[in-house]
């Protein structure tokens, strides 16, 4: 019998990747359809349902265009992942979106916040998470409250809403699945970790009616299947994509810290039950599959590629991403940036900070300094991962951004603890694949690049002032 191939789809913020893998992690081949998303201020993010429909198509025949004629009858089983909390309202009818995907950077439902802030210590307790406008309850409220399209679908009994996941589903498989999986379906702060399902009370708290939210399921389930090539490939998996990074390399471990560093910089660490006191991290759930659980102590930073790109746009520096290396090399004195772009995540958790430069410097400083927040935003909630857990062994890193060798190097330097890149930098596709293919046993590591820590005495004096005006500047 001819060996297995298993199909991954990411589909993130900026593209959608298609990646072909076989039952030893390797790459076979490789598509990439670019997505567009607006901003119409500073608070609304959004994208284009329709065309986040048709780039995961592309991107599926393109992928197989390369693999080869017939390979596509090899592919034993799908997965797919997309952005966590991001959030579209759709009609069950035609299909069709009643609302533009409202990304999880979006936060133009913070206006609702002080209405639920007395029940911000129930939804803490329930879903391990915190009150706020990133997640789809907010999203979902703002939507039915502003749309006219989703208030008479709902009055029509048409309307489904919920995490973008489930819309791309309902869409791509035959039969039709109107479905939710764990990791994305507990973005929306509806689904409670003791019910293992939409909560009726938190549904009661945000006016949220149960009949308008897809069927929650397990992460590993029979979906339906998806056109490709010719054939139908069963779409085995429904996840998150940091929830699908967590899993790379196989089985993650208790000592180890994943971040992925993309738009967002997420850090996870799996443990085996949850912290009795959390701190100002999350309690996310991470996979459901009939045979395992697994939910991580999570840390969120909003402005990692993000602010990258506030970075090139404020300071006319086209090639900032590109340039990492070379500016954080840079010896010119540096000042320091407030970095609150998308708004404070952990450990902070402030929505509307404000960010700027304490200090002055050339552009090039200034760019560097843009760089080097996303290192100390990190740095400071992975001491509280290792509060809250415990040392850590070791950090893995994966995403856009640890392509950055100065990057990963500063990260090392700063924490005291090796950071590891593997090769394959398209994490959340080969976890998809290692689900896909039955989290087999002997699913290999991979090579990859060591990060050894160094003595950095002007990083960590720059992080100690960083550190100091943060709280007084940025959320005084």
């Amino acid at each position: 019998m001819p060996e297995a191939f298993y199909l991954a789809l990411d589909q993130g913020g900026q593209s959608t990747r298609a990646v072909v893998f076989d039952a030893h992690g390797n790459a076979l081949a490789r598509a990439h359809v670019a997505v567009g998303q607006s901003r119409a201020d500073t608070a609304a993010v959004e994208q284009d349902a329709g065309e986040l429909v048709d780039s995961v198509h592309t991107a599926i025949a393109r992928v197989l265009e390369t693999l080869g004629v017939g390979s596509a009858a090899r592919i034993a089983a799908a997965g797919l992942a997309t952005q966590r909390s991001s959030t579209v309202c759709w009609d069950t009818r035609t299909g069709g979106a009643l609302s533009p995907v409202l990304s999880w950077q979006d936060r133009r439902a913070a206006s609702l916040m002080p209405a639920y802030e007395a029940r911000a210590p129930l939804i803490a307790e329930r879903t391990g998470l915190r009150l706020s406008p990133h997640y789809g309850a907010l999203k979902i409220r703002w939507c039915l409250d502003n749309l006219p399209a989703v208030r008479a679908a709902f009055k029509a009994g048409c309307l489904a809403t919920g995490p973008l996941a489930s819309f791309l589903a309902f869409g791509a498989v035959t039969p039709r699945a109107l479905v939710a999986d764990p990791a994305n379906a507990a973005r929306t702060l509806l689904w409670g970790h003791g019910h293992q399902d939409w909560d009726p009370e938190l549904l009661d708290v945000f006016g949220i009616p149960w009949e308008v939210l897809p069927r929650c399921v397990p992460t590993r389930h029979p979906f339906g299947a998806i056109a490709a090539g010719g054939a139908f490939v069963p779409l085995a998996i429904l996840t998150g994509d940091q929830a699908a990074a967590l899993y790379c390399e196989g089985r993650p471990r208790t000592d180890t810290i994943s971040i992925n560093i993309g738009t967002g910089a997420f850090l996870q660490r799996p443990l085996k039950r949850r912290p009795t006191d959390q701190g100002p991290l999350l309690w996310s759930a991470v996979l459901r599959d009939g045979r395992e659980d697994q939910d991580v102590l999570e840390a969120t930073v909003n402005g990692a590629g993000a602010a990258l790109a506030w970075g090139s746009e404020a300071l006319a520096y086209p090639n900032l991403a590109r340039d990492c290396d070379q500016l954080l090399a840079g010896h010119d004195p540096r000042p320091l940036f407030l970095n609150a772009v998308g708004g404070l995540g952990s450990p902070y958790w402030r929505a509307e900070a404000v960010s700027r430069f304490e200090g002055d410097g050339t552009r090039e400083a200034k760019a560097a300094a843009v760089i080097e927040s996303i290192v100390f935003l990190i740095q400071e909630n992975i001491a509280f991962l290792c509060d809250a857990a415990g040392p850590c062994a070791g950090l893995v890193v994966s995403g856009g951004l640890s392509v950055s060798d100065g990057l990963c190097q500063a990260l090392a330097d700063l924490s005291g603890i090796v950071v590891r890149r593997p090769a394959e930098r398209e994490a959340t596709a080969r976890g998809l694949a290692f689900l896909a293919s039955g989290n087999p046993e002997d699913w290999p590591a991979g090579d990859g690049r060591a990060f050894q820590p160094m003595d950095n005495e002007p990083l960590r004096e720059r992080h100690a002032r960083w550190r100091g005006l943060m709280p007084a500047s940025v959320l005084g």
